[in-house]
């Protein structure tokens, strides 16, 4: 496991903001995990750890984009139809056998290999285009004038040329890359092993799910939140429970999860209440890099490590807590997992709310998108924008990252914003 610095992330104790927080992240935090090779068809969303090389061309070969008659053009005649011989056949994984001769036509299917040589076909007419005729036992095509030179036909590495990166080390494997892997048959791929994250909430307040919860009490949405959402990283989870408030405990399950985890990721205790012991018992284990980042919801979100184990420390209220995962815990995981693409794509909708924040803070508003008049998809805010209410991140599409530059936001105004799907890969 590499060795995280101890002051890459000091700060004055203020609250630091969101995009110093990110670049911070970005520049100092590094892969920590190992490397190993797994069969194809166990690779989607794993992290690549190796570019792939194709050493064949796709197609292998020049080929037939249709059904139908594969020609020589400078035998066809420039303005009138064109009667020719037909004088073999051509299906995929069939090739011809021997050379085409000039003056004729090979019937030629998709995907077939057009027949080689200096004097071989070189454009292919769609069966539809054509009339075929028989006289004396020997099968004649009229083809009409007006085809294009090489039409209907698919060269050699047209998709994948030999020697070709077709896949970049530090990305995340989706579908189409694992069929293009297979295209040039690769039948495993380099992967760095699975991110094990360690999770954990804290609360006396905190039950889990199907337990009798007293008065006062409340159940674990946060840990199973969590626990999903690395699941869908690509990150094995350990779950390490609900910790009292208690510093003696919280302090134990710390240790137990930084002896057998790559990282810690906690919810709640990070806030300066008498009963909120996370943040000293980080401090006393190992090092608290930042905490109190400059962003709503959020704020008291923090990054530190015990001994070489990095720990992310998100705020106990729900809806905060997972946008602070997305927009910070994220980008930091997939980092240390060994991916280099971090920051998902923000795209320009038009702000169908007015919005008033404080300046130097950075704000995420839970929205969702509807189709202008004009045809531009314009954002309206979800009405309950509380950072415990969990429901605005059911009932919304995306959030809307309002800059720190920026104190009111008038209806029209063009902003950024982050779909979920984005996120959800």
């Amino acid at each position: 496991m590499a060795q995280l610095s101890d002051d890459c992330f000091e700060t004055d104790g203020g609250l630091i903001p969101a995009a110093t927080a990110l670049s911070l992240l970005e520049a100092r935090l590094a892969t920590i995990v190992g490397t190993e090779k797994i069969a194809l068809n166990s690779a989607a969303g794993r992290i690549l750890a190796g570019d792939i090389v194709s050493d064949r061309a796709v197609p292998p070969h020049d080929n037939s984009a249709v059904d139908g008659y594969a020609v020589y053009f400078d035998d066809l005649a420039p303005d009138s139809e064109t009667t020719l011989p037909v004088a073999g056949r051509v299906a995929a994984g069939h090739p011809l056998d021997g050379p085409a001769t000039r003056g004729t036509a090979v019937r030629i299917f998709t995907g077939a290999p057009i027949p080689d040589g200096a004097a071989g076909p070189d454009t292919v007419l769609m069966q539809e285009d054509c009339r075929v005729e028989a006289r004396d036992g020997q099968e004649f095509v009229a083809i009409p004038a007006g085809i294009s030179r090489g039409a209907n036909r698919r060269d050699s590495g047209e998709d994948v040329a030999r020697g070709q990166v077709i896949l970049q080390a530090g990305q995340r494997l989706r579908p189409q890359d694992i069929g293009l892997a297979a295209s040039v048959g690769c039948a495993d791929l380099p992967v760095f092993t699975k991110l094990v994250v360690g999770v954990l909430s804290t609360g006396d307040e905190v039950f889990e799910p199907g337990a009798d919860a007293p008065a006062g009490g409340i159940y674990d949405a946060n840990r199973h939140a969590l626990m999903a959402v690395l699941s869908d990283l690509g990150c094995e989870v350990r779950d390490y429970g609900i910790s009292p408030d208690d510093a003696d405990r919280i302090e134990d399950t710390l240790n137990a999860a930084a002896a057998d985890c790559d990282a810690i990721v906690s919810s709640a205790g990070m806030s300066v209440g008498d009963e909120d012991h996370l943040a000293g018992s980080v401090e006393r284990l190992g090092t608290l890099h930042f905490w109190k980042v400059a962003i709503k919801p959020g704020r008291p979100v923090a990054f530190g490590q015990i001994g070489d184990t990095p720990f992310i420390g998100l705020p106990g209220n729900p809806a905060a807590m997972m946008v602070t995962f997305l927009r910070l815990a994220r980008p930091a995981l997939l980092r240390l997992g060994g991916a280099t693409d971090l920051s998902p794509r923000l795209y320009q909708v038009r702000a169908g709310f007015a919005h008033t924040k404080k300046e130097r803070r950075r704000e995420y508003v839970r929205v969702s998108l509807e189709v202008g008049d004009d045809g531009v998809l314009v954002a309206r805010k979800h009405p309950r924008h509380g950072a415990g209410v969990l429901t605005s991140m059911v009932e919304s599409e995306g959030l809307v990252e309002l800059p720190e530059d920026m104190t009111q936001l008038t209806p029209g105004t063009m902003v950024s914003f982050l779909p979920f799907t984005e996120v959800a890969r």
